[in-house]
């Protein structure tokens, strides 16, 4: 029977990058004696119990105990209880697990919401380094998943889900105004074109081109997009004094105020607008998203609408804007990943765990494998579901998956006050745009703040 502990705390989301706790105390030889009681488990040939944990909300939870059946099935001298630390936040679970560690409770195997909570706690030494394991079976791991904390040579975390980000249209205001479906290569300029040509009407009747929401991903899309953390670059900088900051503030703002293809931002804050509901209207032929959208163009019930989805690829930062370590257009890719705790007592059954979790295409798995070698096809045609005529699904593929779509590996950058730097931007971008303040002053005290944050709070 497997057990599930639960908490009755504020349920929360964190879409990008969270401030992740410092662990206080962290297992130190543990790797001798968790050997030993692995080679006693294997020659005794007892039944091993594995724990893994996670923040898995209600909805989750039953798909998560289905594949983890599956895997006892496979597996019969494992048994897995399922801890969920934090029903549906990852914030607080990441305390809670932090907590576990310095305490010194056993860990088997954990699911982390990133890949700096891997790098931040394989560092200090809460996580049993992946590399014997991987040598064992002969695995390279850039050749089995997008991105693979590590801690100088040594392998923390192994990929779990991957999350995308892309722009959904209204594709029959594309075909109204005759617009083609954008693929990999537009720009945000081209992104400005169509978002003035997709505008039409006045007043509460009024189709804007686009809308921005207020997350910090529509502050600066391009540092969310094309490079690997949305905060430093890999020599450990603020990210603030980049190209791309005043190119795309300036764009927002000429958007909003010249074009008139966008809400103002004002508008948007005061009325606290939900982002589904201004696409699904049709209050805004496109909004950038990400693949936990990917089910809602098929859910008429929730969102009723009329018209088709089309998909694009992030736009990329013109030739004038380009990030100081541009690669050529990849993708940033978040998601999960599983890791296993210095203290576990069944490094060989929790390693085998990891692998099947990972690599699995069970019909229980609801969000993208960041396993290079999943068939992603199978869980698109889940999500689209019975409502295909919703969507442009050539457009939906081709954008996920299409030949040109790459995507980086993750940052050697440790960011841990990112919630202090957020701040920084969302009041640089406030003061921008609801002011008259020129952007080379704005973004001078952007990078001045951050600069301050990054001496005192990160570590050398």
């Amino acid at each position: 029977m497997r057990k599930k502990s639960k908490r009755n705390l504020l349920a929360s989301t964190c879409l990008l990058l969270s401030l992740f706790t410092v662990l206080s105390g962290c297992g130190g030889n543990s790797d001798s004696a968790s050997k030993s009681s692995d080679d006693a488990a294997g020659k005794s040939g007892e039944q091993v119990t594995l724990k893994y944990y996670n923040w898995d909300n209600a909805d989750q939870e039953g798909n998560t105990d289905k594949m983890l059946k599956e895997f006892e099935a496979q597996n019969p001298d494992i048994k897995v209880e399922h801890v969920v630390l934090v029903p549906g936040n990852s914030v607080e679970m990441l305390k809670k697990l932090d907590f576990l560690v310095s305490s010194g409770e056993a860990i088997d195997v954990v699911n982390l919401p990133s890949a700096g909570g891997v790098v931040e706690r394989g560092a200090r030494g809460a996580f049993a380094p992946l590399n014997e394991f991987y040598e064992k079976d002969n695995i390279k791991p850039e050749d089995e998943y997008y991105v693979n904390p590590k801690v100088g040579d040594k392998y923390y975390g192994m990929e779990m889900t991957a999350g995308y980000t892309f722009v959904l249209l209204n594709k029959d205001a594309l075909d109204e105004v005759g617009l083609p479906v954008p693929k990999f290569g537009w720009t945000w300029d081209d992104y400005r074109d169509y978002a003035k040509k997709l505008t039409k009407g006045e007043g509460v009747d009024k189709r804007y081109g686009t809308y921005f929401h207020t997350w910090e991903l529509y502050v600066n899309a391009p540092a969310q997009t094309v490079m690997k953390d949305p905060y430093r670059y890999d020599d450990g900088s603020t990210i603030l004094a980049d190209p791309t900051y005043k190119y795309f503030f300036q764009l927002r703002k000429d958007m909003e105020s010249v074009d008139k293809s966008a809400k103002a931002y004002s508008d948007t804050l005061a009325a606290k607008l939900n982002y589904r509901s201004e696409f699904f209207s049709g209050s805004a032929a496109m909004l950038m998203s990400g693949s936990f959208m990917i089910p809602d163009p098929g859910n008429v019930e929730q969102y009723p609408h009329d018209f088709k989805t089309a998909f694009a690829p992030v736009p990329l930062p013109p030739q004038s804007a380009l990030p100081k370590d541009y690669e050529g257009g990849k993708y940033f890719v978040g998601g999960g990943q599983l890791a296993m705790g210095a203290t576990s007592k069944h490094k060989e059954e929790s390693y085998k765990l990891m692998r099947f979790m990972t690599t699995s295409d069970s019909e229980a798995r609801q969000e993208f494998s960041g396993w290079k070698k999943a068939d992603q096809t199978k869980l698109v045609d889940r999500m689209i579901g019975k409502n295909a005529d919703k969507y442009d699904v050539e457009s939906l593929k081709e954008t996920l998956f299409g030949s040109d779509i790459k995507y980086l590996d993750a940052s050697n950058v440790v960011t841990t006050s990112g919630s202090d730097l957020t701040k920084v931007i969302d009041d640089g971008f406030s003061k921008f745009m609801l002011s008259n303040e020129p952007i080379d002053k704005v973004q001078k005290w952007m990078v001045d703040e951050a600069t301050k944050i990054i001496n005192e709070k990160e570590s050398k």
